[in-house]
């Protein structure tokens, strides 16, 4: 009820005080910069103004892992994992096309299959051959879609609340208000350059079980970055084009020959839980772990004992697998 009355205070203010009021305009990225790059910070150029924001951290000659954030979020949503991680592996963290400081991105390429191309096309340039990735929600969407484009690049798949198994009718209903109300034209349109902070914390706290974990710098730092110049046209765009994106299925997934390891929280709000189970089901062999006490956001919520339980399955999984596929001498079987 908290996070409702939080949404509709948003449209009352909007009416009561004035659209012109409630406008507020792009802040530059060099502002944003300021405030949420780093000295890990790197840039990748793709031509035509594009520039990927990403960070290269840990150990650099570890196993490489490649994390993929979710809608409205940045790479900075991957730190608690860093942190756990990072003294092990090579960590790639990525800021999607229309998210975080990745800019000069039309459009029309703000979508799965250009969230696939910039993974694809920063790990060639980084030289990275073999990888395990790791995506979150619509960052767990780009990356199994990835996987079966690309399958042969990848040395593991982790799948955390993925989206992209279709929602049954309940669950359209169910879904957090934030997001169903993205998903009307009138009300994108509405909210298009108006200071939508409060529907910001509100779906926050819908991605928590304990919405201790929503600071107000969390919600400030999603509010600032989304108010990167295109960023609320981007987030607008891909709210509109959810009836486009290729959906999973057994049949899609049945394909996938790498260790996989799924990950849900019982109390996901934004991504059912079914749908973890209905994940691990279609691919073959895959490894399901659900998190009693966490919503939509476990690698935050339970850190510590996701991070140790990813290393688990990469120590056991993912690098077993991948000596195994080697013959005496160190070369993989079957390479010319």
């Amino acid at each position: 009820m908290r996070r409702l009355f939080a949404v509709i205070l948003t449209f009352v203010a909007v009416f009561g005080a004035g659209w012109l009021s409630l406008r507020r305009p792009d802040i530059p990225f060099d502002t944003l910069e300021t405030a949420y790059a780093t000295p890990q910070s790197q840039y990748f150029v793709l031509g035509e103004g594009r520039k990927v924001h990403y960070r290269d951290q840990g150990n650099p000659d570890g196993d490489v892992l490649v994390m993929v954030h979710g809608f409205a979020a940045s790479l900075h949503t991957w730190q608690p994992w860093v942190r756990e991680l990072e003294s092990t592996y090579r960590i790639i963290t990525i800021d999607l096309p229309g998210h975080g400081l990745t800019r000069g991105f039309d459009l029309e390429q703000i979508d799965i299959d250009g969230f696939i191309w910039v993974v694809d096309q920063l790990t060639e340039a980084l030289e990275i051959d073999r990888f395990t990735l790791v995506g979150s929600s619509m960052g767990g969407h780009t990356a199994w879609s990835y996987a079966v484009e690309h399958g042969e690049k990848l040395d593991g798949l982790v799948l955390v609340g993925a989206a992209g198994w279709p929602n049954s009718p309940e669950e359209d209903e169910s879904g957090a208000l934030v997001f169903r109300l993205l998903e009307f034209p009138v009300a994108r349109s509405i909210l298009k350059d108006l200071d939508v902070t409060a529907m910001i914390r509100s779906g926050l706290e819908d991605s928590f079980v304990d919405d201790e974990f929503v600071s107000e710098d969390m919600v400030q730092r999603y509010a600032a970055l989304n108010r990167a110049p295109g960023h609320r046209a981007a987030i607008l765009h891909i709210s509109g084009t959810t009836e486009d994106r290729p959906m999973a299925n057994a049949q899609v997934l049945a394909g996938l020959s790498m260790p996989v390891l799924v990950i849900h929280g019982r109390s996901d709000n934004l991504v059912p839980v079914r749908h973890g189970d209905e994940f691990a089901r279609a691919i073959p062999d895959a490894r399901l772990l659900i998190y009693e006490d966490a919503g939509h956001l476990p690698h935050e919520e339970v850190a510590v004992r996701s991070a140790g339980d990813l290393r688990a399955f990469l120590n056991d999984r993912v690098h077993r697998a991948a000596v195994a596929a080697e013959g005496p001498t160190g070369e993989t079987i079957g390479a010319d």
